[in-house]
């Protein structure tokens, strides 16, 4: 039987911590194990995570950053596999067990993904929503679209995340995306399980990657980068995942319009020199946006789009 361990970084989650605890010891899986890493915070988390006493494993130090904490948990853990839970999200009771169960059908698999949940939060939940994984489920695919999920998500095999050297400590943003890459270029198996148990909350705006989207930007597009090449050098840079990539640098470049320009015009010079005929995708460029831009290109499509948003705001 399977042993998991459940690992849980702290940083200042005084206000979430319990429930992220309570959630990991209440998986209907038995054969687990739950370990907490706090990183130094200076709120009233530790004080809460000691209250737990011999439910859970525990140690505390210096603030090094989210993926130094998850590294020290992936030494702490004795599971074949991993459960990462950062400490402002939670589990469904049965996250675990559902997946265990599907890796039945895949035994050879090193990370098994599902949808996760997002709650939107203020002061209150608002709401929440199924974060969907739509087809194909070919993880490089996913990867550059950015639709492989939150870290919460994943069944991750303890010894394919030691392959690849864990969790990259100077990574500032899109820290499992770049971890989603190394695993993909190191040839890990990707299995899609269907059971949505993870829930993502949503509560802040300080986040890095809320506050510096240049830094953000640079990061995703950098993977997207590397993911290219990487499909160049195996030669399994088909049709589907070209446009895949190149979709999501289009994607990017509308939103990088509103805060650099040149930058924007760039990505999209990039797109064109490898497709020439690349299409605009429907879901992000509605029919008036791709007239406008077939005929008198992206900067264009971007002012007017700019100046309609306006007008509707001011209605």
């Amino acid at each position: 039987m399977n042993k998991v361990s459940i690992l849980i970084p702290c940083y200042n989650a005084e206000k979430w911590i319990t429930q992220a605890i309570e959630s990991a010891l209440n998986q209907t899986y038995l054969n687990k194990e739950v370990i907490v890493v706090d990183d130094g915070s200076t709120d009233n988390s530790l004080e809460i995570i000691k209250s737990f006493g011999n439910s859970i494993h525990w140690e505390t130090g210096a603030n090094k950053g989210g993926n130094a904490a998850r590294n020290r948990l992936l030494e702490l853990s004795t599971g074949t596999w991993l459960q990462y839970l950062d400490a402002d999200d939670y589990l469904l009771p049965d996250k675990i067990e559902k997946q265990i169960n599907f890796l039945k059908q895949f035994p050879h698999i090193d990370i098994i993904y599902s949808p996760s949940i997002l709650e939107y939060w203020e002061t209150e939940m608002l709401k929440q929503e199924v974060l969907s994984i739509p087809k194909p489920h070919d993880p490089y695919i996913l990867l550059a679209l950015w639709y492989l999920p939150q870290t919460g998500s994943p069944l991750w095999k303890k010894q394919a995340i030691l392959d690849v050297g864990g969790w990259k400590t100077d990574q500032p943003v899109c820290q499992e995306h770049e971890l989603y890459l190394r695993l993909l270029k190191a040839g890990k198996g990707f299995a899609y399980c269907h059971n949505s148990g993870s829930v993502y909350r949503q509560w802040s705006e300080s986040t890095v990657c809320k506050k510096d989207k240049t830094l953000t930007y640079q990061h995703r597009l950098e993977i997207t980068n590397n993911l290219e090449l990487h499909l160049r050098l195996i030669g399994e840079l088909n049709h589907e995942r070209l446009y895949a990539i190149n979709k999501s640098r289009f994607e990017c470049a509308r939103i990088i319009w509103l805060f650099n320009p040149k930058w924007a015009k760039s990505l999209i010079k990039t797109i064109h020199n490898l497709d020439n005929n690349f299409k605009l995708p429907n879901s992000t460029a509605p029919w008036f946006y791709q007239k406008i831009y077939y005929s008198l290109g992206f900067e264009s499509a971007e002012m007017i789009a700019k100046f309609k948003r306006q007008l509707l705001n001011l209605n």
